[in-house]
């Protein structure tokens, strides 16, 4: 009988292995159209129901589409509030949970849970952001762009009546004038404003030719409200800088209570109404430096840092109901956590795997909300899906949706592997992951693609990427890494590469390739590189370094700092936190670190890919170096997206093309088809 089995397992074994062949049925470039993902989840104060935005990609309109769900904290119950394709968002809760509040189509609604009957209280303008109720529930705040009339310097004359000359001119003395996602600004500021919760005018709160965003915090007896803002004359000047204040609503009047020496943002009352707290840094004008949670009398006296030690960035925090404490989230070797943060005490982890809401590239991040009795509401992230809804509670998770489930079962996602390696340059520890093909066999060869994040100061993580699964559904093993720069690492580790951008990140780049390939199932003659914004610096800085890569596809990239600073949004940011002078001052360093300064070493074919919209890193960039190339006598290819920003996926068509476009790019240069 065993001489039997042994004669049998071979053929067991090759059963097995064509039945899960045949069961592999990897990603399709149209199934962007079948994710969704949940948003803004918001717990009611009880802790016993969720109301979330429930995420989905119209077909036929190619937009991505919002709609607000309700469901029990258990899991049970979950049931729309709005219609599909409402575009509904901002959902927030009443005091009394009676309400929730809301914006939809660029209106404030208000929902009554009682008689599940909605209805439009606003007639604004421009689309309000920031919704916040007022204690009493009596009264809603949000901040809105309001216009400034700005009536031209020189009124042409002779014009006929009726006759048809061009457009006027148009005449811009302002320092930011533009901005990636909406092109060229109109005249005007955002200010708060606030209006009677049942409907009626809004009262605009703030004035001056300043810009407010954020929440506004209630005082609990609703006289008074906390903001933090920059009002200092040149405001855009010095784009960090922001102080704290209180504007008491019965004159209007503002007063300053705090002026830190950088930012502050996200001021809260504590619930006992003693303290507030907000975040921010001391600017010493670093390409990256970590938000701190901060804690401090109302009149702006015994500020307290309490997360120091942490030398992570906070990106949003929620206090406890019984002001002792707060909950933050922050990003730690690429995860997403939420964790308790005593006013004095040890702090403690609760939630490890936060994020999954930026779906298109593993990018990390996400939001969460807190209940009085310490439920935690929060977007989970996963490697095979996109966030889900999920929940923490007397240290039990559990997830509960599972939007994506038709999905997942007609489809095989690529597994995703975690691995650390050493640098090169000072041998420290990187971190990077690995994402198979579905049907992944270790003894056959395969194309690998390194995909470099942007940022610089950004994070990957082990959470869902929808452009690279597309990539690993052609067949190919994916590489991403968080090189030196990357944040959630500490500031030293971000801050590596300061003043000297690309650099050893490069190299850290390269020493993850050499470790995959290690492995032995990686063609060495089918590597490939791409990446966006940062990641498409660093692509087009490694093929002026090195010719290991068979193609390459850079994505909305720089190549030319000079250029850049002076063309892009953030051109007033830049100059000041990312190089150590202006350009004029010092072309040598800005030329050193410009991938344009190496194009003369580049053989690999290269493919650009970038929208005409691009106001963060502009078309011009792509336009230069694709005409470098063609000089050169480079094969390469320029991809233009009609109307696209920097934010590429944003039309669900964009984030199907991109990969498409990269892998047919790829493929030409393929030594192998992947059925062979």
């Amino acid at each position: 009988m065993k001489k039997i089995l042994q004669l049998l397992l071979p053929l067991f074994l090759l059963w097995t292995s064509t039945a899960i062949a045949q069961q592999v049925n990897p990603l399709k470039y149209d199934d962007v159209f079948h994710l969704e993902l949940v948003t803004d989840p918001q717990v009611n104060a009880k802790g016993d129901q969720i109301v979330f935005v429930r995420n989905w990609f119209d077909r036929q309109t190619d937009r991505r589409r919002m709609a607000l769900w309700i469901m029990n904290a258990d899991g049970s119950a979950m049931q729309p509030l709005t219609q599909t394709d409402s575009n509904a968002s901002s959902p927030r809760w009443s005091p009394d949970q009676k309400r929730i509040a809301y914006v939809e189509d660029g209106q404030i609604h208000v929902l009554w849970l009682d008689s599940g009957r909605s209805v439009q209280i606003s007639q604004l303008p421009h689309a309000p952001a920031n919704l916040a109720w007022s204690p009493d529930g009596n009264w809603l705040s949000f901040n809105m762009f309001t216009a400034k009339s700005a009536p031209p310097p020189v009124t042409l004359p002779g014009k006929p009546a009726n006759a048809s000359w061009a457009p006027a001119p148009i005449y811009i003395d302002s320092m930011q004038y533009r901005a990636d996602g909406a092109g060229y600004l109109p005249s005007g500021y955002r200010h708060h404003y606030m209006m009677a919760a049942e409907g009626g005018s809004a009262i605009q709160l703030t004035t001056g030719d300043y810009h407010h965003s954020g929440d506004l915090s209630w005082q609990a007896d609703g006289k008074a409200v906390y903001f933090a803002a920059n009002r200092r004359e040149a405001a855009y000047r010095a784009p960090l800088n922001s102080a704290i204040y209180r504007l008491t609503l019965a004159d209007r009047s503002i007063e300053q209570i705090y002026d830190p020496a950088g930012p502050a943002s996200q001021p809260m009352l504590s619930p006992d109404g003693r303290q507030l707290a907000f975040l921010g840094f001391e600017d010493r004008k670093l390409a990256h430096q970590a938000n701190r949670l901060y804690v401090m009398n109302l009149d702006g006296s015994n500020v307290r840092n309490l997360t120091e030690d942490l030398d992570r960035h906070i990106n949003a925090f929620q206090w406890q109901s019984n002001s002792r404490g707060l909950y933050i989230q922050y990003d730690d070797l690429g995860l997403g956590k939420v964790a308790e943060q005593p006013l004095r005490g040890n702090r403690s982890v609760l939630v490890t795997d936060l994020g999954g809401t930026s779906f298109s590239r593993p990018y990390s991040g996400g939001q969460f909300s807190v209940a009085d009795n310490g439920l935690i509401a929060y977007t989970q992230a996963s490697t095979e899906r996109p966030s889900e809804l999920a929940m923490q509670h007397r240290r039990t998770n559990r997830t509960l949706t599972n939007l994506n489930r038709d999905l997942l079962f007609k489809r095989t996602i690529g597994q995703v592997e975690e691995i650390w390696y050493q640098s090169s340059v000072d041998g420290k520890q990187i971190h990077g992951w690995v994402m198979y093909p579905p049907g992944f066999d270790a003894s056959k060869q395969y194309p690998l693609i390194l995909e470099i994040h942007g940022g610089p100061h950004t994070a990957y993580g082990p959470v869902f990427a929808m452009e690279l699964q597309l990539m690993a559904a052609q067949g190919y093993v994916v590489l991403y890494t968080n090189p030196r720069g990357s944040t959630s690492y500490g500031e030293d580790f971000a801050n590596l590469i300061h003043h000297n951008y690309p650099s050893y990140d490069y190299n850290d780049l390269m020493d993850g390739v050499d470790a995959v390939l290690a492995r032995g199932f990686i063609n060495e003659q089918e590597l490939f590189i791409t990446g966006g914004s940062g990641g498409g610096v660093l692509t087009t800085w490694a093929i002026g370094h090195t010719d290991r890569f068979a193609a390459a596809a850079a994505i909305n990239p720089v190549i030319n700092w000079y250029s850049f600073v002076l063309n892009a949004d953030m051109y007033n940011y830049f100059t000041q936190y990312w190089f150590p002078g202006l350009p004029w001052e010092m072309p040598e360093h800005y030329l050193k670190h410009s991938p344009i300064s190496y194009v003369g070493n580049v053989t690999t074919p290269t493919m650009l890919f970038t929208g005409d919209a691009d106001y963060r890193t502009p078309i011009s960039e792509t336009e230069q170096y694709y005409q470098a190339l063609q000089l050169r006598g480079i094969d390469t290819a320029m991809v233009r997206i009609p109307g696209a920003s920097h934010a590429l996926h944003a039309r669900p068509s964009n984030l199907m093309a991109k990969p498409a476009y990269v892998i047919h790019w790829f493929e030409r240069y393929r030594q192998t088809k992947s059925s062979d």
